[in-house]
């Protein structure tokens, strides 16, 4: 039974300004873009990860930006209460991280755990000078850990009952960001 839509917070246009808001914004805190390399969360933050690299190359300050792909499965702190077996993928980061400026992408920032994870998976690849955290949706209760999102595209408060599904075309066919009754 496919989700019950309660209300629909981006579209694929809207999405679309969205990030080239969050490109512009990443390259104005990082006085450009010399440094800088995006590392996207899988699933859905690897594509988004990939779309704004582009757009800020596009930006024309300076070539192509490296992007890498974390899966942090291993790294969570619930791996070992969890029953089911899981889905570990590989991490692809193919650029060094020492001395770079690091934006971590994901969809959907909640509890802050899979960001802590995050952190951790980067920091057993390298020593960044920086890492900052990129999110399309930052839900704003019931936060775990003391995380926030240095970019935003998106803040929204859920009723009970209800949680976000980002999709991207390159995963789910469609571009847009949701409310959903839970099921």
């Amino acid at each position: 039974m496919p989700d019950k839509i309660v209300e629909r917070i981006l579209d694929a246009s809207s999405m679309k300004r969205t990030l080239a808001r969050l490109a512009s914004e990443i390259v104005e805190e990082n006085d450009g873009s010399s440094k800088l390399a995006l590392i996207g969360i899988r699933t859905r933050g690897a594509p988004i990860a990939e779309r704004l690299a582009e757009m800020i190359a596009n930006l024309g300050d300076g070539g192509t930006i490296p992007v890498g792909i974390l899966d942090i499965t291993l790294y969570r702190d619930d791996f070992a209460m969890s029953r089911k077996t899981p889905q570990v993928r590989a991490t692809d980061i193919p650029f060094e991280l020492n001395g770079r400026n690091i934006v971590l992408v994901d969809d959907v920032l909640y509890t802050g755990r899979t960001v802590r994870a995050a952190i951790e998976a980067t920091l057993d690849n390298g020593r960044p000078d920086r890492i900052q955290l990129a999110v399309l949706v930052d839900r704003k209760e019931e936060r775990e850990m003391p995380i926030q999102g240095d970019f935003i595209g998106k803040s929204v408060h859920i009723a009970p009952g209800q949680t976000i599904r980002v999709r991207v075309k390159e995963v789910d066919e469609i571009d847009e960001v949701v409310i959903v009754e839970k099921e």
